[in-house]
């Protein structure tokens, strides 16, 4: 069945805050639900697509348990099996298997592939990650958060670590929703200036901030969070960037400047004794792995409000 107006997610600004909130809200109480041993088949009948041209484990094991969870069935397709190696024009391939499915998730490099799917496409599109941005994990985290504390706005996040896509989707899902963000890299590696701008322009009362001191990025924060130094893509550069952001490890020692109040979230896989140590990953601020499993229950919110 065919939905009246297909809702896409290519870039979290796309959305309305309310749509934001929605979403982590229907997460939510869909999350309460399967807890308590509930599953209810709401989108019983519908196919969901995945087409990763990256390999994944949890954006895709995530997306296909939402949607069997959900009463849905899920198929995957490679990037050569769906041809997107150009076997035939991305035009062609999006119009042809977005009729055959209600939903489609893309994990790609090229975020101009995810713009061609919802332009062409007959079906629901969703970002499951490009080289411009990762929107599903910045909801994730936004719903790990608003477990932790009970709400997020007027929260704290120190991002340290290299300014990429991840620490693009958050710094745009803090400033929606009234979170503190800064973000702690070294000179050449944080945000681009024109994206901070971009948001304070969209949202008056956002508040963020860049620093190369990941002290003073930490200090005081609810949050700390933290990615790998090098993404797919990057392993040339793996060397080199370890030397530059030796100081932006995230251990026992700097989790300590920003206070016991502080969390500690990574959206993994993990890079243990790089980007973080054994102990944070292992001590009790750690919410990485809660993290992880919100993956999976913010897909279902998101297909919810999609298709229903």
């Amino acid at each position: 069945m065919q939905v009246a107006v297909m809702r896409h997610l290519v870039n979290l600004l796309d959305l309305a805050v309310d749509d934001v909130q929605e979403i982590l809200n229907r997460s939510a109480e869909l999350k309460r639900e399967v807890k308590s041993g509930t599953r209810r088949p709401i989108l019983a009948g519908r196919i969901l697509g995945q087409l990763f041209e990256k390999p994944s484990l949890r954006t895709r094991v995530s997306f296909e348990a939402a949607m069997c969870q959900l009463g849905g069935s899920g198929i995957f397709l490679s990037a050569a099996d769906a041809g997107l190696n150009g076997r035939e024009s991305i035009a062609d391939v999006a119009r042809v298997v977005t009729s055959y499915c209600d939903v489609i998730v893309l994990r790609t490099f090229s975020h101009q592939l995810i713009e061609d799917f919802a332009k062409y496409g007959q079906c629901a599109i969703v970002n499951g990650l490009s080289d411009v941005s990762h929107p599903c994990q910045a909801l994730a985290d936004m719903l790990t958060m608003q477990e932790a504390f009970g709400t997020v706005a007027g929260k704290r996040l120190a991002y340290v670590g290299d300014g990429n896509n991840v620490a693009v989707s958050l710094a745009e899902a803090c400033a929606m929703l009234g979170v503190s963000f800064v973000c702690g890299a070294p000179q050449g590696y944080q945000l681009p200036q024109e994206i901070l701008d971009d948001l304070t322009r969209r949202y008056p009362k956002a508040e963020l901030e860049q620093t190369d001191d990941p002290r003073a990025a930490v200090q005081g924060a609810d949050v700390v969070y933290t990615d790998v130094w090098a993404s797919m893509g990057q392993e040339a550069e793996k060397e080199k960037r370890a030397k530059v952001f030796a100081d932006f490890q995230v251990n026992a020692e700097l989790m300590k400047h920003a206070g016991k109040q502080a969390r500690f979230l990574h959206c993994l896989p993990a890079r243990r004794g790089l980007e973080v140590t054994d102990e944070v990953m292992e001590g009790p601020a750690c919410l990485a792995f809660e993290q992880a499993e919100n993956r999976m229950h913010l897909a279902k919110g998101l297909f919810v409000w999609q298709l229903t």
